[in-house]
Order: structure tokens, then C-alpha cells, then sequence
């Protein structure tokens, strides 16, 4: 070969070498959650535009995050089952997608169990929630990044009269996830819990499948359920988390590097979506937006002794006798790091 075709030769070489090292190094990551995709509006979809962000940003592009929104995959448990096979690889579930896995996440919904966020967000971010994260990992097989927000504590909304003590909820069908807690919750309260896939509830409410539901203020709002409801109780019933999966044989298929760049994103992301649903239910995308459509009704401190009462002991009593010792012990340990949040919060 003559030395200007050899030398032609060894640049096409290097450039189709060049070329598929380039091609090879870049990571496709597929992040699903089942809200639309509207970051200033809904917290999962505040967690996946930052997240989406600082990995590429942070990873020089090696890294494209994909993100599919508004339940494009499937439902919930079709998108768990994507998560499981490495179909899709990252996923921000509730606790009622995840509990066919783990159904030790029950614990995690005990009514009135925190007294603030800042309370919440330090027992998920501390040591009781890298524990619970390292459990599901052993136990369901996956990987957990984080605890995200959901949207904040629960309050309760039906089309049939105002909720001013438990009384007022007997006979009402209430939707719920399909978590056994929050259907026990409900039954403690003299309402019929109905399971209502996520994508199905606002319809279930219209046509009075369901009488009622519960969720944070802003996931209401974001829903439009004010559309169909004519009534809200602020009741602080429960905080319920996103808990943010990954795939363990994609992210162990990482670099050390890219799970760093990964695990910061995700925490960073978290932070920012508690702060969005701060800031929605401080807007005028909040409260403001259901109030004047639905009557609001503030318990006081009688009206909620009635409604711990009722639901509290009733929830203890049912882990126990659902999760046996297990759930106890869990329990316990949940009910622990609270009370050291609640100290530290205190200083």
C-alpha cells in the first residue's frame, strides 16, 4: 500500500474508532412519572426537569436523560414491571406502586404521624430513610434515590357534605391507592375505601363511583378534582412520599463518577420539587384555586383529637396484624426517628 492510501486508511480507522467510542459512551437513562409533564405546577415533574438537568449538565452530555410523563408507559404497575426488567430505568412511584413489592411502605402512611414537613424531610433524608431505602433494595430489587414530595399532607374532599368530625364521613365511598393502611385508615373513619387507579379517579368522582378521595392541596388542584368536589377538609391526615426507584443492574452499570453525578441529581431534584410544592400551595395554583370552587372547612383542636382518635389506634393495631412482628418493629423505628426529628427541629 502506498504511503497516502495507507495513511487515508488509518484516519477512516481512527475515525470510525473515534466514532463508536463516542457512540458508546453516551447513556440513555428513562425516567417515567405518571403526572404531566408541567414543572411549575407538580412536584414529580419539578423532580424530573432538574434532575434531567443536572445529570446532563453534570455528565458533559455522556448521560441523556428521557423522560416520559403523564403515565406514557403504562400505569403504575406496568411501569414497576418496566423498572424490574430494565425497560425502563428510573421511576418516581407512590407508595401504593411500590407496596406489591415492599409491603412494608404501609408503615410509612400512620395517620397524623408528623407535625411539619421539616419534621418529614428529616426522617426520610436521615438515617431512617437510607435504612428503609436499603431495605426495599434488599427486598424488592430496587434501587432507591430518594424520598420525593408527593405534594404534602393529605386533606379530604367528597361531593356529598362538609367533613367536620368523623361522623360526617360514615357511608361515603372514599378512593384510595391501594395501600391496606389507607384503606383501614378510612374504614376507621366510617367511610368505604374504593381502589381507583390514579388515571380513572377523576372520572370515578364524576360519575360517583367514589364519593371522595384524599391527597396533598396541590395534587387536587393539579387534578382538577375541584371540578367534581364540591367539599375539602384541611385535615393533615397523613404524609405519603414519592419514593424515586432505579433499576440496581443499571445503576450498578455505571461509572463511580456517573452514579455520584446520578445520586446528587437525584437529591438536588428531590429539594427541588419540595420547594414547588411549597410554592403552589402558596399561589394562587393552591388553596386559592379550590376555595373558590369547594367550601373549606379548618378542623380545630377538638374536631382532630376526634379524628387521631379514631384513625390512630386503629392503624397501630392494624400493622401488627397485618406485618406481625415486622411491621412492629418498623414501626417502632419510624416512630423513633419522628420524635429525634421533632428534637432537633426544637434546638
Amino acid at each position: 500500500m502506498t504511503r497516502p492510501a495507507f495513511a487515508f486508511a488509518f484516519s477512516l480507522f481512527v475515525l470510525a474508532s473515534f466514532g463508536a467510542s463516542a457512540v458508546s459512551a453516551q447513556t440513555i437513562l428513562k425516567l417515567a412519572h405518571l403526572n404531566p409533564q408541567r414543572p411549575f405546577d407538580i412536584p414529580s415533574a419539578a423532580m424530573a426537569s432538574v434532575f434531567k438537568q443536572e445529570v446532563e449538565k453534570y455528565s458533559h452530555g455522556t448521560i441523556q436523560v428521557e423522560i416520559y410523563a403523564d403515565g406514557s408507559l403504562g400505569n403504575e404497575i406496568e411501569t414497576m414491571t418496566q423498572v424490574k426488567s430494565g425497560i425502563v430505568h428510573s421511576f418516581i412511584t407512590t407508595t401504593g406502586g411500590l407496596a406489591p413489592y415492599y409491603p412494608l411502605i404501609d408503615i410509612t402512611a400512620m395517620p397524623f404521624a408528623f407535625q411539619s414537613y421539616e419534621v418529614a424531610y428529616r426522617v426520610y433524608d436521615g438515617s431512617f430513610g437510607r435504612e428503609l431505602a436499603a431495605d426495599i433494595e434488599k427486598k424488592a430489587g430496587f434501587k432507591v434515590l430518594g424520598f420525593g414530595e408527593s405534594g404534602g399532607f393529605f386533606a379530604i374532599t367528597n361531593s356529598r357534605r362538609q367533613i367536620r368530625n368523623p361522623g360526617d364521613l360514615k357511608g361515603l365511598k372514599i378512593r384510595t391507592m391501594s395501600l391496606p393502611l389507607h384503606q383501614n385508615i378510612v374504614r376507621s373513619l366510617g367511610a368505604l375505601p374504593v381502589t381507583v387507579a390514579w388515571a380513572e379517579v377523576y372520572a370515578a368522582l364524576q360519575t360517583g363511583v367514589a364519593d371522595g378521595q384524599m391527597n396533598p392541596v396541590s395534587i387536587i388542584s393539579m387534578a382538577k378534582f375541584q371540578e367534581v368536589q364540591g367539599y375539602i377538609t384541611l385535615l393533615d391526615l397523613l404524609y405519603s412520599p414519592y419514593i424515586w426507584i432505579m433499576n440496581p443492574k443499571f445503576y450498578a452499570g455505571l461509572t463511580p463518577g456517573e452514579r455520584r453525578i446520578v445520586d446528587e441529581a437525584a437529591q438536588t431534584a428531590i429539594i427541588a420539587g419540595r420547594g414547588m410544592s411549597r410554592l403552589i400551595d402558596a399561589s394562587d395554583k393552591g388553596l386559592s384555586a379550590l376555595s373558590s370552587r369547594m367550601r373549606v372547612f379548618v378542623p380545630g383542636a377538638s374536631e382532630l383529637k376526634q379524628f387521631r382518635d379514631a384513625t390512630i389506634p386503629a392503624a397501630r393495631e392494624f400493622i401488627g396484624r397485618q406485618y406481625k412482628n415486622e411491621g412492629e418493629t418498623l414501626l417502632e423505628r419510624f416512630y423513633a426517628a419522628i420524635a429525634k426529628a421533632e428534637r432537633e427541629t426544637d434546638d
